[in-house]
This record gives structure tokens, sequence and C-alpha cells, in this order.
């Protein structure tokens, strides 16, 4: 018998993925076991969603290479998707919008599924509609939750001035949720004690301990790979193959946007002066 009381969830990650590591697919399983063994969750989906070229990140490679490494990285998980959307944008999208965009798609593929399976959902339709705390979303209970996933380095840029809007912060958090995965060096407790956002909706931040510790960086991968170093076992092996196909990393393309001010930085420090 299906229990209602475990709240599916789908889990989002945003970010450069330049290149995504095996890594970035390992945080996924991480947060999906941390979250299952709570015995409140239930995790049906993983999406990847790569930045932008507009985000304008030093050494930041095009967006259609990232997107098709993200696409052969994920081809054999029966749970973990790449979705193209923020990264074929020619802006930079804020996250908090990424992150509203896939809660409407899950929304409506959730009302597609309704209106195929009425019978399926009936009970659950019938149920009166609620709203979580602090949300400035309708959000039905029997809706899958969509929560961002990251690591502790994302979640203290939170605290670097003008990289992230108050408003934005306070959203995706506590409207959604977030999962954090540790790193090494990273103390993501004490970060959310010492932030008055983060600690107003600490409900909503689950932090995974990484007791295998890992330290896989796109940063430190790009460095081997300009230096002809292997990184076999760092990388899955379609995305090895395409980076050698394309010949991808190099020191010219470690420049790239080397005199331009990150879009976040550029974007909210042109807000506050206004």
């Amino acid at each position: 018998m299906e229990n209602h009381s475990i709240t599916r969830v789908v889990l989002l990650a945003c970010g450069s993925f330049n290149p995504i590591t095996n890594m970035h697919l390992r945080m996924f399983e991480l947060a999906r076991d941390h979250l299952e063994d709570t015995g409140h969750y239930k995790v049906v989906k993983g999406i990847i969603s790569p930045v932008g070229d507009g985000y304008k990140k030093k050494g930041l490679i095009e967006a259609c290479h990232r997107l098709q490494m993200a696409r052969l990285a994920t081809e054999n998980s029966d749970w973990i998707t790449l979705d193209s959307w923020e990264g074929s944008q020619v802006e930079w999208v804020e996250t908090a919008k990424v992150v509203r965009y896939h809660y409407e798609e899950l929304l409506a593929a959730e009302q597609n599924s309704d209106d195929v399976d009425t019978v399926k959902y009936a009970k659950k339709r019938r149920k009166k509609d609620v709203y979580f705390e602090d949300s400035t979303h309708q959000k039905r209970r029997d809706a899958p939750r969509l929560m961002l996933l990251c690591g502790a380095d994302v979640l203290e840029s939170f605290g670097i001035p003008n990289m992230w809007k108050q408003e934005d912060i306070a959203e995706i958090v506590g409207c959604y949720g977030l999962v954090c995965v540790t790193r090494s060096g990273n103390d993501p407790h004490k970060f959310i004690h010492q932030t008055d956002v983060l600690w107003k909706y600490r409900k909503n931040i689950h932090v995974v301990q990484e007791w295998v510790t890992n330290e896989i960086s796109a940063t430190h991968v790009r460095r081997a790979l300009r230096r002809g170093r292997s990184v076999k076992y760092l990388l899955p092996d379609g995305v090895i193959h395409y980076v050698r196909e394309h010949d991808l990393y190099s020191a010219e393309s470690e420049q790239k946007n080397d005199d331009v001010v990150l879009a976040p930085l550029q974007r909210n420090t042109g807000a506050s002066s206004s």
C-alpha cells in the first residue's frame, strides 16, 4: 500500500559543470540516501542544470559542450537527467528563477499525470490544497517537493556580497528547500548558525555528511587536462572521450572571461547602486 506520508522529492543541481565530474553525480546518490533514510522522503528524480554562457565565469567553456558532457554523464542513470533550459538561455538566469521554472514544470507534469490517470490520483485530489509555511507559491502537499542540491561551497557563497539577492536566498531555502553535501574544510552548520536568513529556514536545510571524502574539483580536473595528465576515474568515460575529441580544456580556454565581471556581481551591484 502506498504511504501518503512520504513526500516525493526532485533534486535540482545548478552550476557550471565545467566539466561534470563523478563527484557531481555522487552528490545525488548521497542526497537520496540521506533524505530517504529519514523515512519522510522518496527521491524520484534528479536534474542537472548547467548554467548558460551568460554567467561569464572565468574558464567557462561553451554551454553546448557542457550540456553534451552532462548528457553523456547521465545516460546510464535511471533517475538523474540533464535539463538544457538554463544552459540554452542567452542571458544569465538567477538560480531562484531556475528553481521556480523547474517547480512549475513539475506541477504541469503532475497535472498531466492527473488528467491521464484520474483513478490513481482521485483520492489525493480530494484532499484540500495546503500551503507550506512562508511560501509565496501555492504548493499542493501531494505534489513532488523540489529541493536545490549543492555543495558546502555554494552554501557559503550566500555570504559573498552581491553574489545573491537576499530575497532569492529566502525563496530558495524557505519555499523549496536545500540539500547541502559537506566538503572537507567547510562547516555548513556553523555557516547556517552565523547567517540569519539560513537560520530562519534551517528546518528546510538538509546537511549531508560525506564520510568517504572525495575532493574531485572541476578546477583540479581542468588543470590536469591542461597538463596532459590522466583524469581516468575522475570523470565518466564518455565525458573524457568527449573532452579529448573536442580538445576542450587548454591554457587559452582557462583565460576565457578573465576580464569580465561575473554576471551576478555585475547585475546585483548595478541593482544596488540604482
